[in-house]
This record gives C-alpha cells, structure tokens and sequence, in this order.
C-alpha cells in the first residue's frame, strides 16, 4: 500500500502499544519520518526498537524517533510542539480509561480522562493545523477505540 507518506514527518500519539504502535509501524513501513509517544522512556525506547527493527527486516529507508510526554496537562502538548514544531501528518491516538462501572466514576477521573482523551488532541490540533493546511497531503487524525457503555458498562471512559 502507498499512503504517500515517505519522508513525511509523522506524530502518533500513544504510540508504545496497542492500536498507536501498530499506526506507527505501519506509517515507518511506509517511508515516514515517525516520532512515536509515550509517558515513559523505557516505552518510547522500547517502541522505537521494535520499529526500526521491522522496519530494517522490511529494507524500508525511514526514520524512528521519540517524545516522552504525558497529556494529563497541558505541559505534555508543550512538551511535544517544542521538541516538534512542525509535522505533517498528526495521529490523536493517545487515550486512557479504566474499567470500572459507570456509577463509580468520580469527576475528577471524568476531568481526567476529558484532559488526555480530548484536550491532548484539542491542543496539538489546534497547533499543528495551520501549518498543515498550507502543505500538500498534510493530514490529520483522531482515534478513540469507542466502548458502548450499555454492551460493555466498565468501559465507558473511552471517548
């Protein structure tokens, strides 16, 4: 598949594990420039391995790199346009929840989950978007693995 992304610079968020890995790994596969993300560098470090090392298996020319960050505040969005002023594909894939019924949910762990799941993507959206739009074949995108909270009541927190 050619999703015109070689040597395009590339920022997937929550990109250690999971769905955000796998978007990552593809995108490297594809030629890109990839800055994967995550609240560790153990992770980040970790992820970045795991990539080049399919990436290198697949003879694939693309780069891997990494920015630890943590979207509970707005300091991880600073954090991130700092060190990565400029991109031209931007995946919002960071999301967090915790599986415990609906009822039990406080607000503080609503306003949580609000500051990661939505304002991470609000904010480095809202910074990357201008320069985007003045690009050719610029894109940006916003995952949220959705749980249904009446098939699956402990999963509500995803947004």
């Amino acid at each position: 598949m050619d999703l015109k992304v070689t040597s395009k610079v590339v920022l997937v968020t929550g990109s250690t594990a999971g769905i955000g890995f796998a978007i990552a790994q593809s995108l490297a596969s594809e030629g890109a420039h990839v800055y994967v993300n995550g609240r560790t560098q153990k992770r980040v470090d970790a992820a970045i391995t795991a990539i080049r090392s399919h990436v290198a298996a697949a003879k694939v020319d693309a780069r891997v790199d990494g920015i630890v960050a943590d979207f509970s505040s707005s300091a991880g969005a600073e954090a991130v346009i700092a060190k990565l002023p400029v991109v031209d594909v931007l995946v919002n894939n960071v999301g967090i929840f915790e599986p415990k019924p609906f009822a039990e949910i406080p607000d503080a762990d609503w306003y949580r989950f609000f500051e990661i799941n939505v304002m991470s993507g609000v904010r480095l959206t809202r910074h990357y978007l201008t320069g985007m739009m003045k690009k050719t074949g610029a894109a940006f995108f916003s995952f949220r693995a959705s749980r249904r909270c009446r098939l699956r009541p402990r999963w509500c927190t995803m947004g």
